[in-house]
């Protein structure tokens, strides 16, 4: 992305989070979240939620949610994994729980009680990895923590399922896990509780800050709650709505509950469901404590009933506000009365592989319901066509094709791909399945420049039902699209798929817009030079890109807020280029001076967009509004009507931002985006879409014989490159690091080493020591490398100019 300080505070806090909050995993139901001392139970006459059965009674040396999640690090081995993996001692005591809980109630099957999600690297025992993971996209379950001292609760139990209480992983430098200490306090003596004058006392409702997680609600407990030591001073204990988990966070990365318009997500709230769960409690806790009462709803729709409660909230729940939400302290409260509900919540809480509407308005027959099972049973018994199925979820009809393998997706299972396919975890691999786009438990490729991973679920049920066990004894286990193409069960990769690839990012099958027109070149002795109106201009790739394809450039007006990226420009490029500043200050008159351009480039600040930052706002709010100063100045620098000239633009943004986002900008723009990955061209991973009418947007991406295509040719003489690519490189520093175990992609004297600047900027494309200005450190230089263009793909893209545009 080109550089830009409109986002700076923005970027700052997200580099410090993941894309996601803490996730669930397979438990039996934990302790509850209680008000400690309120004496208040988690009640709500309007609310969606039922109760049937009753908990088991508050133990912590028996139930495991009151552990960090660390507590399983001393587990032996060195495999690569996320999550965890249950020691024969929990499974026997959740084996005998679903007993207990399903009695009289159908066994659920393999794909509705899946393992807990963890990752093996092939070939290694199995250990815990404290690696932060993602909900399971296939089955939602829920639980109601609730506190008091009224009487027991009961859970209901959805027909054919097992509860399961979720279980985030809580990790923090500056915030000491729960796991870091497993002694219990032996003292009798009773001291007082966070008396450090930091506020946040028992029983608040808070937003609280894990690093490596967003913002989550939560509640401040006593340590005789957690069962473990007392906290450190300037420290809380907290237990976690939508999970009950225990951590120890200090009280700097805490703030009211009152703050909910600051830190609540919208985009968590609609993508998962352990989100929505502690979204819920929490607002049901308030609503309790302020004594709020909401009207009926007329709606059977839940989010509609919800939706009054999101309001109250975001509008600093009023008419009592703070005082409201204080707990109330008896003389006979006790902080130990903890219980749990583990409520089944199927409507509430979706799966987010809904059932697809049909596109076809005349087709009044129902869709038939297919589980992935009876799927791989029609084609492999009955010999039906494997195209006509979604991969993902295995209902029929499938409205588009599998981009990798041979397949179909259906419209929810597609939009699923396109937001989640090209998002990467801290260690570089794909933060879902290659596949499905989701799975609890994932297998790691072993091909040191694959980033890919495949799901339990789908080795055992796509390929056969032993797949998964077996490829964690190889070493190293290559995944399914690295091995040689052949047919492993119904799996088969595409003999096409980096083309499917493109033309599945390429098409929407919701939005057709007409082709752009196409200019007919212009014979040699008519081209004049080009003039360009450069938007969020970075460090001027776009002017480097066309003097290095030799344009003659007349004018090119940049406009850029980066002092750094501005001090770039004028120095490499000599004052050739005039800088005009904010976008946002450019009127109608500005252009007309200047004008009239040919063409107009442009990548409005990713960081509200991306769905990498928990924290976005979209594209109608904080920095994803400027993507409208670009569309009001390519329509004002659009030729009149009757003027015949060739006119050009191109947009850019990331590939990993919501469905509805690029929708909208598609919308706006009247065309659909192409995806380009900079890994054809270059030693990195750099996947972005592209808006435009520039010609052959949509040909293929082919290497150069200038371009550096593998991590060694970047390097200097005497360094050894560890991996042949590497993954994306952001602003963030350790983005240079790959894989699990964060290894320095460069040896040098028999030590690993980090990349240095001149390396960077060969990965890139751009000249050595091109960011080398105003005595600018290494971090400076690589973000904003980390925001520029890859330059082999803005040379693909502008090349097919050179018929139209005087070239030296």
């Amino acid at each position: 992305m080109p550089s830009n300080k409109y986002s700076a505070a923005i970027m700052d806090d997200s580099n410090n989070m993941t894309a996601t909050a803490p996730v669930n995993g397979d438990k039996p139901p934990a302790k509850g979240l209680s008000e400690n001392d309120s004496g208040v139970e988690l009640t709500n006459e309007n609310s969606p939620l039922t109760a049937a059965e009753p908990p088991s009674p508050f133990s912590p040396k028996q139930n495991g949610d009151a552990a960090s999640p660390q507590d399983g690090n001393q587990g032996s081995g060195g495999s690569r994994k996320r999550s965890r993996k249950k020691s024969e001692e929990e499974e026997t005591t959740w084996d005998s729980d679903s007993e207990d809980k399903t009695s009289g109630v159908s066994q659920p099957g393999l794909r509705q009680t899946p393992r807990p999600r963890t990752i093996f690297q092939a070939g290694l025992i199995p250990r815990t990895h404290n690696k932060p993971r993602r909900q399971n996209r296939k089955h939602e379950h829920s639980m109601l923590l609730c506190a008091g001292r009224g009487g027991p609760r009961v859970a209901a139990v959805t027909p054919g399922r097992v509860p399961e209480a979720p279980r985030p992983e809580l990790m923090e430098q500056d915030s000491k896990d729960s796991a870091q200490s497993i002694s219990t306090s032996s003292s009798s003596e009773i001291q007082p509780e966070y008396n450090d004058n930091k506020g946040f006392g028992i029983g608040e409702l808070v937003w609280g800050k894990i690093k490596g997680f967003s913002w989550w609600p939560g509640i401040v407990v006593t340590w005789r709650a957690t069962g473990k030591r007392q906290a450190s001073n300037g420290m809380r204990w907290l237990q976690w709505f939508g999970d009950g988990k225990f951590s120890e966070v200090s009280a700097d990365k805490l703030d009211s509950i009152t703050a909910f318009p600051k830190f609540f997500n919208q985009a968590s709230y609609t993508k998962l469901a352990s989100y929505r769960r502690a979204i819920f409690q929490a607002l049901e806790m308030s609503s309790v404590r302020a004594e709020k009462k909401f009207p009926p709803c007329e709606s059977d729709i839940l989010d509609d009933q919800v939706k009054p409660m999101l309001e109250w909230a975001n509008g600093g729940f009023l008419p009592k506000g703070e005082e409201g939400l204080k707990p109330t302290h008896t003389a006979d409260s006790n902080p130990l009365d903890h219980q749990v509900l583990d409520v089944s919540l199927p409507e509430y809480f979706p799966s987010a592989k809904r059932p697809r509407v049909s596109l076809c308005k005349n087709k009044a027959a129902p869709e038939e319901s297919y589980s992935r099972e009876q799927m791989v049973n029609e084609v492999l018994k009955n010999k039906r066509s494997i195209e006509d199925f979604c991969l993902s979820c295995g209902k029929m009809r499938a409205a588009t094709f599998h981009p990798l393998f041979e397949g179909g997706l259906c419209q929810t299972c597609k939009d699923v791909y396109l937001e989640m396919s090209y998002m990467y975890d801290d260690d570089g691999y794909q933060s879902y399945c290659t596949v499905c786009c989701g799975g609890r438990e994932v297998l790691l490729c072993g091909n040191a420049n694959c980033c890919r991973c495949f799901c339990v679920d789908c080795l055992d049920i796509l390929v056969d039902p032993g797949a998964s066990n077996s490829a964690r004894y190889l070493d190293p286990w290559r995944c399914y699209m690295c091995q040689p193409l052949l047919q492993y069960g119904v799996l088969k990769r595409r003999h096409d798929w980096s083309i499917k690839l493109q033309v599945f990012f390429t098409s929407d099958n919701g939005q057709e817009f007409e082709k752009p027109k196409i200019f007919p070149a212009i014979p040699a002795e008519q081209r004049r030079p080009i003039r360009v109106l450069s938007l969020f201009d970075g460090i001027a790739t776009g002017y480097l890109v066309l003097r290095d394809l030799g344009f003659k450039v007349d004018q090119y007006v940049a406009s850029e807020v980066c002092e750094e990226s501005i001090s770039v420009g004028v120095v490499r490029h000599e004052g050739k280029i005039h800088y005009v500043h904010d976008v946002r200050n450019i009127t109608k008159k500005n252009l007309l001076d200047w004008g009239p351009f040919d063409l107009v480039i442009g990548g409005s600040p990713c960081n509200d967009l991306s769905i990498v930052n928990p924290a976005r706002k979209g594209l109608y709010e904080g920095t994803g509004r400027l993507f409208f100063e670009f569309y009001r100045l390519l329509s004002e620098a659009k030729p009149k009507e009757g003027e015949d000239r060739p006119f050009f633009w191109m947009f850019e943004n990331v590939v990993a931002m919501g469905v509805n986002d690029r929708r909208d900008i598609s919308r706006f723009l009247e065309c659909n985006p192409v995806m380009i990955d900079a890994i054809e061209v270059s030693a990195a991973h750099r996947a972005r879409y592209f808006w435009g009418n520039l010609p052959g947007m949509n040909r293929r991406l082919c290497a150069s014989g200038m371009d550096k295509l593998e991590l060694q040719d970047c390097l200097d003489h005497g360094r050894v490159a560890k991996f042949g690519k590497v993954r994306t490189i952001t602003t963030r520093s350790n983005s240079i690091k790959q894989g699990k175990d964060q290894h320095f992609p460069v040896l040098m004297n028999g030590k690993e080493d980090i990349l240095w600047c001149t390396e960077l900027e060969r990965i890139f494309g751009f000249p050595v020591h091109y960011t080398d200005v105003s005595n600018m450190g290494r971090g400076a230089r690589q973000r904003l490398l980390g925001r520029s263009w890859s330059v082999p793909v803005i040379r693909h893209l502008f090349a097919p100019l050179k018929d139209y545009f005087a070239c030296e």
